[in-house]
């Protein structure tokens, strides 16, 4: 008895322990994260990388549907035509990858 309430003693202390550490360390890596998010060469780097994915998805989008537009069910179609035609009444520009904040 005496040696399993030295065993459960030393795995509540390591367990206290252990989550104090691992919270701290938690909080740095939060904090390290949020300062090369914050970084204006990273931040830069992303809105590149997303503005280029936009227009490449764009692009693929058009190629795609100019190919299989006439291959699809008639009620595809339609919805195809409908997003191809908002998207031009929007001057091509989405909303895609921007923020709220």
């Amino acid at each position: 008895m005496r040696y399993r309430l030295t065993f459960v003693a030393g795995v509540v202390l390591g367990y206290v322990l252990g989550t104090r550490a691992g919270r701290e360390r938690y909080e740095q890596l939060k904090k390290s994260a949020r300062q090369f998010a914050q970084n204006p060469a990273v931040r830069n780097t992303a809105e590149t990388a997303a503005h280029q994915g936009r227009e490449f998805a764009g692009k693929a989008y058009h190629v795609v549907s100019d190919k299989v537009g006439d291959r699809v069910p008639e009620s595809v179609a339609d919805r195809v035509r409908h997003l191809r035609d908002r998207a031009t009444h929007n001057g091509g520009e989405d909303d895609w990858g921007t923020t709220n904040t």
